[in-house]
């Protein structure tokens, strides 16, 4: 089958992403994936975050200025996985002039009225831009496809037959993720993988600790107690919307410091391969160079 055609700067970006991590683009995924520790050394994880931090804020500069491309990342996780603390220590220091972050919650009545990608179409990010969803159109295949009773909301009462609504909605993300990587906008998709017994222990830290009371939720409960039927519905996402235009990174989650290295050195390897010149400064000869100069000294010493 012929390649779509997508932006080649995406491609190459796309492509500079050395990780081991990234879903295959052949739909040939079997299981979910099942890796959730460090699969090397990681005790400097933490200083490792820094350095790549520092990257992502003087490429950050760069996109701001050039204003060619775009970015959008997108976080997507089961409960209590890290995705809050990643895009904190990820996008620390980020210019937040240049930074949109976008978090989607339950739909309100308004969202549900439209179609399911009209809320996230609206908080895309501009040319020079990064944006981040934490959470995406992605809960429309993930959470509703384990409850598919939030259809009925979403249609009335009267959903397609589930046969052809959900290879329907996997088309239209990977078509529209196509058209961003064709409008220069570089989509990188992070699931961090946490496995059943951190999450149950990170649930009952935030239980038994009065300051972390408040992120505790029975519905966080309820919703661990489906975790197989989640992992078939995170493979099938996978193996359906893994594409080379809009690639998906599975991320061992069970330490904390690990997954944010590894995020942060994927979006600063594909940032870095983006072609990302500054503008000209303004025409000046050597002349007006030197009296602007002259001036400008004279100021800062009177």
């Amino acid at each position: 089958m012929k390649q779509p055609w997508f932006q080649p700067a995406i491609g190459k970006a796309i492509a500079a992403t050395d990780s081991t991590f990234r879903i295959a683009y052949d739909a040939g995924l079997q299981a979910a994936p099942d890796t959730y520790m460090p699969v090397e050394q990681w005790k400097d994880s933490k200083d490792q975050t820094r350095e790549s931090r520092k990257d992502i804020r003087e490429l950050q500069q760069a996109l701001q200025a050039s204003k060619r491309f775009s970015v959008l990342a997108i976080f997507q996780a089961l409960d209590a996985a890290g995705k809050d603390g990643a895009v904190r220590e990820v996008f620390k220091g980020v210019n937040p002039g240049g930074l949109k972050v976008t978090s989607f919650k339950s739909p309100s009545e308004q969202e549900v009225e439209h179609d399911f990608l009209w809320r996230t179409s609206k908080a895309l990010p501009r040319d020079g831009e990064i944006g981040i969803f934490n959470r995406s159109y992605y809960e429309e295949v993930l959470v509703v496809r384990v409850h598919p009773g939030y259809l009925d909301s979403q249609y009335a009462g009267y959903p397609p037959p589930v046969e052809t609504l959900w290879p329907a909605r996997y088309q239209a993300i990977r078509e529209h993720e196509l058209h961003l990587a064709q409008s220069n906008t570089l989509v990188l998709k992070f699931w961090l993988n946490v496995s059943p017994q951190r999450q149950a222990r990170r649930f009952l830290e935030r239980l038994d600790d009065p300051e972390k009371r408040w992120k505790f939720s029975t519905g966080d409960l309820r919703e661990a107690r489906l975790r197989d039927q989640y992992d078939q519905a995170v493979l099938q996402m996978f193996n359906e919307t893994s594409r080379p235009w809009a690639p998906w990174f599975c991320i061992p989650a069970d330490e904390r410091w690990y997954a944010r290295w590894k995020i942060a050195e994927t979006i600063k390897q594909a940032m870095s391969a983006l072609p990302l010149p500054y503008p000209e400064g303004e025409s000046l000869s050597d002349d007006q160079v030197s009296e602007f100069r002259a001036e400008l000294e004279n100021r800062r010493d009177s």
